[in-house]
């Protein structure tokens, strides 16, 4: 409430960039949890169904996905798969990988959904363009 009386300038915590709410099906915007990482969402309805955070490095030609998330409602209908189709349409002649391990139950999601796509969603350090540590 506090944010909708301010305009959006109260309320908020210090630093965050502002993320754009757009009126459309696919949105990408500026991340709200990585710096300099973007975030691919399907918007159904007013809310996010699906988002994934994704960087892109076009000199290594290599992209990272993390921590994709769908509704509940939405799961098992093929929408975060689309969602990341979408993103490797839209980057073509990359290799995606993620930074972390993937937890148990999500392995048959992985696997589906790194058939025939260059990286295989396998686990890869940033390379040197991207690496702050």
């Amino acid at each position: 409430m506090l944010q909708r009386v301010s305009g959006g300038r109260l309320g908020k915590r210090p630093g965050w960039p502002t993320v754009p709410r757009l009126n459309a099906p696919w949105q990408d915007t500026v991340s709200a949890e990585r710096t300099g990482w973007r975030q691919r969402a399907a918007n159904l309805n007013g809310e996010y169904a699906f988002a994934v955070d994704y960087l892109i490095c076009r000199r290594c030609k290599l992209g990272w996905v993390e921590q994709p998330f769908t509704l509940p409602q939405y799961q098992r209908c093929g929408l975060a798969s689309a969602g990341l189709a979408a993103l490797r349409a839209g980057h073509p002649g990359l290799a995606w990988h993620t930074l972390g391990g993937h937890f148990r139950d999500s392995q048959a999601f992985w696997k589906t959904v790194a058939t025939d796509v260059p990286g295989g969603y396998r686990q890869r350090q940033l390379c040197p363009h991207h690496d702050v540590s």
